[in-house]
């Protein structure tokens, strides 16, 4: 059974390699380095899939606004030679965080069942925690459509400034 993380709720932490944006080729990075700030962590299923690009690169394009903000970090299970092919492949400016061995999205509950086409099988879910600078999960975006993302995390991130 998924972990069901609610608002409010201490984010969990995570230590993790970042590639892309000011970690270039690689760096590892927690929760804990960044207190003090707010954290987007969106998860997605796969590098280089329409969805995950749609989503990618609408963020890629609100960039200037959202590093404001907050700092972003994509989460899948893809490798970091397949993150930095994605982030080259499109331009990111934002890091990518290789979560291999799933450790990351089992804690935040969104490695789950999914279905397509009739056929069930593991996969991460599109979601997106905006995380505070105390540590504590703001907002909650889960079943996230890609060319919804921006503007539904746009809202978070203003409701989360007040």
């Amino acid at each position: 059974m998924p972990v069901e993380l609610q608002v409010g709720d201490l984010a969990p932490k995570f230590r993790a390699q970042a590639i892309g944006g000011k970690y270039g080729d690689g760096q590892a990075v927690s929760l804990a380095d960044f207190r003090g700030s707010a954290v987007v962590l969106y998860f997605y299923p796969k590098d280089d899939t329409p969805g995950c690009t749609v989503q990618a690169c609408g963020l890629r394009d609100a960039w200037g606004e959202l590093s404001a903000h907050a700092n972003i970090f994509g989460i899948s299970v893809d490798s970091a030679a397949s993150h930095e092919k994605f982030i080259k492949k499109y331009q990111l400016p934002f890091p990518l965080l290789s979560d291999a061995d799933k450790k990351i999205i089992d804690s935040y509950g969104v490695w789950v069942e999914k279905s397509m086409y009739g056929k069930k099988y593991m996969g991460a879910e599109r979601s997106t925690f905006v995380i505070d600078g105390a540590g504590r999960i703001s907002a909650i975006l889960r079943k996230v459509k890609p060319e919804e993302h921006l503007t539904i995390l746009r809202e978070a991130l203003r409701a989360g400034a007040r």
